[in-house]
């Protein structure tokens, strides 16, 4: 059982820059896979990037290639996704997710923490 608890969305002009943490606790924490995904209002939930256990693999979305960094410590249970350069499209919500591999399909996540908002004025 993995328990996720994210943190560090707000608001933010366009082009500043968010961190978001994932804490997790269980662990196991360091034999999953993670990743981080959004949804926006009346929008399905969509994939933004993933990391595999020991971090050696990360995988991102073309809408956010080169603008968001996802990491891992596995000594903190925490995933991170630093995000620069943040447009107003990139206003959702916010959710962190816990899978045996990385993987850009919601339904290969087990585990999911309850979201954290970021919004994106312009």
């Amino acid at each position: 059982q993995v328990q996720l608890v994210e943190s560090g969305g707000g608001l933010v002009q366009a082009g500043g820059s968010l961190r978001l943490s994932c804490a997790a606790s269980g662990r196991t924490f360091s034999s999953y896979a993670m990743g981080w995904f959004r949804q926006a209002p009346e929008k399905e939930r969509e994939f933004v990037a993933a990391i595999t256990w020991s971090g050696g693999s990360t995988y991102y979305s073309d809408s956010v290639k080169g603008r968001f960094t996802i990491s891992r410590d596995n000594a903190k249970n925490t995933v991170y996704l630093q995000m620069s350069s943040l447009k107003p499209e990139d206003t959702a919500v916010y959710y962190c997710a816990a899978s045996p591999g990385a993987s850009s399909s919601p339904r290969a996540y087990q585990y999911w923490g309850q979201g954290t908002q970021v919004t994106v004025s312009s």
